[in-house]
C-alpha cells in the first residue's frame, strides 16, 4: 500500500469520525431554514401592513363595530365549509409536531389571514401572533412534500416555522428562535431544531424589515438598584402576573367549553360573541380594549392608567377568542400585563415602567409557559439593563400559572413543582 494511498484512507477516516461530517447536512438546513425564514417573513410583513390598514380604517369608521356579529358569522361559516381540520391553529401545529400524520393542508395560511383581518377590521379584540406563527408552520410544511423528509425531519420544518412567524410578527428573533423549541411542552427544549429554528427567525426578522415594517418600541425609563428590597418586590409582582396568566388561561378554555355546550352551531357562538363584545363597549362607551390595544400599551409605560384595564381587556379578548373570532393571544397578553403591571405601581415601590415593562413579558411568559422566550424577549425589546427583573418576572409568573395555558396541546414534560401522590 503506498503512502498517499494511506494518506487518503486515513483522511476518509478521519472525517468519518470528525464532527465535519455533519457539514453536508448542516449546509442543507441553513438553505431550507432561509428558504422557510423568506417565506414567512414575507407573509409576516404583508399580513401587518394588511392588519397596520383595517385598524387605521376601524378607527375611522367606528360604526363597523356594530358588524362585528356578522363578521362573525362570516369567519365561522368558511371555516365550517372550507376550512376543516385548520380551525385548531397553534394547537394543529403543535400536535402535528408531537404526532406527525399528515402535512398541514395550505389553505390554513390563507384562512387564518383573512378571519384575524376580519376580526380587527370590525372591533374583536385579539392578537397577531397566532396568525404568523400559523402561516410560517404552513408555509414551512408545504416543504414536506419538496424534499420528501420524514417525520422526524418534518417536526424541525414545523418549528422552523412557528420560529419564523413569531420572530417576524413581534421583530424578536432571539425569542422566536427559542419559543419555537420552548412552546411544544413544558420543561423541555428540542435542541435538534435548534439550527434552524435560529436560521429561520433570523431571516424571517429581516425579511419583514426589508419589505417595510416597523415594529413598536416600548421603553423602561427608570431602573432602580438591584437591591435585596427590590428583588422581594419583583418576586411579588411576578406572583401577581402569574396568578393573571393562570386566570386568564383557565377563564378562556372554561368559556370555549361552555359556549360549545350551550350553542352547537359555530356560527351562532360567533354572533353572540360579537353582540357581547358590541354591549360591552356600548356600556363602557370606549373602544379602548378593541382591536389590538397598542396605544395603551404605549402609554401604560409613560404614566398611570385606569386599574381596571387589564381586567377590561382580558374579558373582551377571552369572549371574542372563545366564541370563534381569529387573531392570537399575545398582544392582547402584553396589553393586560403592561396594564396590570402600570396597576401594581399604586401599591409596589418600583417604578411604573419597569412594572409595566415586566408585566409585558411575565403574564405572557406564564399563560404560554414560556419563560426563556419571554426573557429574550424583554432583553431585545428593554435592552439588558432591565433583565433581572423582567427574569425573576417571567420564572415567577411561570411558576404561578398552572400547567393549563393558552395552548391545549402543549405537553407536560417536567412539572413545575413537586406532585402529590
Amino acid at each position: 500500500m503506498t503512502s498517499r494511498r494511506v494518506y487518503f484512507l486515513n483522511a476518509a477516516s478521519f472525517l468519518k469520525q470528525s464532527p465535519l461530517r455533519l457539514l453536508p447536512e448542516i449546509l442543507l438546513w441553513i438553505f431550507i431554514a432561509s428558504l422557510i425564514g423568506f417565506l414567512a417573513g414575507s407573509a409576516s410583513a404583508g399580513f401587518l401592513l394588511a392588519l397596520d390598514f383595517t385598524t387605521k380604517t376601524r378607527i375611522e369608521n367606528p360604526w363597523l363595530l356594530y358588524l362585528l356579529p356578522w363578521a362573525g358569522v362570516l369567519i365561522a361559516f368558511l371555516y365550517t365549509r372550507y376550512g376543516k381540520n385548520t380551525d385548531a391553529g397553534n394547537n394543529l401545529l403543535i400536535d402535528e409536531i408531537h404526532n406527525p400524520k399528515k402535512v398541514v393542508p395550505l389553505r390554513m395560511a390563507p384562512f387564518v389571514l383573512l378571519g384575524t383581518l376580519v376580526t380587527h377590521l370590525f372591533g374583536g379584540s385579539a392578537g397577531r401572533e397566532g396568525t404568523a406563527v400559523q402561516m410560517g408552520g404552513t408555509l414551512a410544511d408545504q416543504l414536506t412534500l419538496l424534499f420528501k423528509f420524514d417525520a422526524e425531519k418534518r417536526k424541525t420544518l414545523l418549528m422552523a416555522g412557528i420560529s419564523a412567524g413569531f420572530a417576524s410578527v413581534f421583530g424578536t428573533p432571539l425569542a422566536g428562535a427559542v419559543f419555537g423549541l420552548e412552546v411544544l411542552a413544558i420543561g423541555r427544549l428540542r435542541y435538534q431544531a435548534i439550527l434552524p429554528c435560529f436560521i429561520a427567525a433570523i431571516v424571517a426578522d429581516r425579511v419583514c424589515i426589508e419589505w417595510g415594517v416597523h415594529h413598536t418600541a416600548y421603553s423602561i425609563s427608570t431602573i432602580p438598584s438591584l437591591t435585596a428590597v427590590n428583588i422581594l418586590w419583583a418576586l411579588v409582582a411576578g406572583i401577581c402576573f402569574g396568578l393573571c396568566a393562570w386566570f386568564f388561561s383557565w377563564s378562556s378554555h372554561k368559556l370555549t367549553h361552555l359556549l360549545k355546550q350551550a350553542f352547537s352551531s359555530p356560527l351562532l357562538r360567533a354572533f353572540l360573541g360579537g353582540l357581547a363584545v358590541i354591549l360591552g363597549a356600548a356600556l363602557l362607551q370606549s373602544d379602548r380594549y378593541l382591536g389590538l390595544g397598542i396605544p395603551v400599551i404605549a402609554e401604560s409605560f409613560q404614566g398611570p392608567v385606569p386599574v381596571y384595564d387589564f381586567l377590561f381587556k382580558g374579558l373582551f379578548t377571552i369572549v371574542t377568542l372563545s366564541s370563534g373570532f381569529k387573531g392570537g393571544e399575545v398582544t392582547p397578553l402584553f396589553f393586560i400585563g403592561a396594564t396590570l403591571g402600570n396597576a401594581l405601581a399604586w401599591i409596589l415601590p418600583l417604578p411604573t415602567s419597569l412594572l409595566a415593562g415586566m408585566g409585558f413579558v411575565a403574564v405572557f411568559a406564564g399563560a404560554a409557559n414560556t419563560p426563556l422566550t419571554c426573557l429574550l424577549m424583554a432583553m431585545e425589546i428593554f435592552g439588558t439593563g432591565s433583565a433581572i427583573y423582567t427574569a425573576l418576572a417571567c420564572v415567577m409568573s411561570y411558576i404561578f400559572s398552572g400547567h393549563a395555558g393558552i395552548y391545549h396541546s402543549q405537553k407536560i414534560e417536567v412539572y413545575k413543582h413537586a406532585q402529590k401522590n
